[in-house]
């Protein structure tokens, strides 16, 4: 019996050593599957020198980026919402009751760089204002899913309900930002403006400073839309009938397929697809008889997204904007250019001049707010520079 009972223990006691043993590789194995720090954050890059003088507000004044990000983080399946909104340093609350009083909406067509497109949203990103994102149907469904788990954080983000197979040139590039409109009209949020924006874009302007100039005498109740009389030059675009090869290119039909003239004797402008629209504009070009047959008309042209807006507000009418990949050189004529957005940049391409703007830009955002500043907003920490030793008191 003595035996026995000895054998019992002996079982029981080999028994819990196999639990441990088997509970330490499972937590071990758990704990590599997670993303590591270093997976999700980047070293930080310091700002380059020429930076300096756009930043600093004195010689003894520097910054000191904080949490610099790879795209490793937001491919993570772990990402935790309220802890990439602190991460990321979102600004959580409306600077200001002139910015809440006059939301914006927002159109960002994407495709590629998800830490660009992170970046842009981040610096655009208000509370009080409504952002609809069309992702390129042909985009990666890994781009897919970590741009759909970044939206499902906010409650004003959404990706467009359709969503197109983007091609240069062609009309799906048009339909990308209607499909967004009508997505938009919809909303809650009571948004006076809307602006379209491509991935590689970034403002230049506050939010503040886009409420303020939209609201000005000279666009008060007006849209932008950058264009002029149709050129010589471009008349090929919407004289010709082309075909969309559907996520490749656009190609002319060939001699005899030639396009009849545009409905309602519309005068025909040409421009960049780019805009700043009012809500009513908005509500024509969804519901009006002629902006639906100018539209119909223009699916077998060329880039119809350059003449499209900018001929239908042409009917009632107005002008503003310009392109390139901007560098850090770049960066002093863009600022005192103060345009409302710059176009483009890559972070490939000139890391530096990104993170130079979008710490100026953030500081500038900051300096203008009109409510407490919360600490986790701020993309850099100020600090003193070492005093130089080879310097005498003075």
């Amino acid at each position: 019996m003595l035996q026995l009972e000895g054998t019992k223990c002996s079982f029981l006691f080999c028994l819990g050593i196999c639990v441990l043993i088997c509970s330490a590789i499972y937590l071990k194995a758990k704990i590599s599957s997670a993303p590591a720090a270093q997976q999700i954050f980047v070293s930080c890059r310091p700002f380059p020198q020429y930076c300096t003088a756009l930043l600093t507000r004195g010689e003894e004044t520097e910054w000191q980026r904080r949490d610099c990000l790879g795209e490793g983080y937001f491919l993570s399946s772990q990402l935790n919402c309220s802890r990439m909104v602190k991460e990321l340093h979102f600004i959580t609350s409306p600077l200001s009751r002139e910015e809440e009083e006059y939301p914006l909406a927002f159109i960002i067509t994407i495709h590629k760089e998800l830490e660009m497109f992170a970046r842009l949203f981040r610096a655009i990103y208000a509370p009080q204002n409504v952002y609809c994102i069309h992702v390129d149907d042909k985009s990666p469904l890994q781009y897919k899913t970590a741009v759909q788990r970044l939206a499902a954080c906010f409650p004003n983000v959404f990706l467009s309900s359709v969503s197109e197979k983007v091609t240069y040139a062609g009309f799906s590039r048009l339909k990308a930002d209607i499909n967004c409109m009508r997505d938009l009209v919809k909303s809650p949020v009571r948004w006076k403006r809307v602006i379209n924006l491509c991935g590689q874009d970034f403002p230049i302007k506050s939010n503040l400073e886009l409420v303020r100039y939209m609201q000005s005498s000279k666009w008060r109740d007006r849209n932008m839309t950058p264009g002029i009389k149709q050129p010589s030059s471009m008349r090929y675009r919407t004289q010709t009938q082309h075909r969309e090869i559907r996520g490749s290119h656009v190609a002319p039909r060939g001699k005899g397929h030639k396009k009849g003239p545009p409905p309602h004797k519309v005068q025909i402008y040409f421009g960049t697809a780019y805009y700043s629209l009012t809500r009513p504009f908005v509500d024509f070009v969804l519901q009006s008889q002629v902006a639906r047959d100018l539209l119909e008309w223009s699916k077998d042209t060329y880039s119809p997204d350059e003449h499209y807006w900018v001929t239908l507000n042409h009917i009632k009418g107005y002008y503003i904007r310009d392109i390139c990949i901007y560098g850090l050189e770049d960066l002093q004529w863009i600022i005192d250019k103060n345009s409302m957005f710059a176009n483009k940049f890559e972070t490939k391409t000139s890391p530096g001049a990104l993170d130079c703007l979008e710490q100026w830009h953030r500081q500038k955002v900051l300096q203008q707010a009109e409510v407490p500043i919360q600490p986790e907003w701020q993309l850099a920490i100020e600090t003193n520079k070492v005093p130089n030793a080879s310097r005498g008191p003075s």
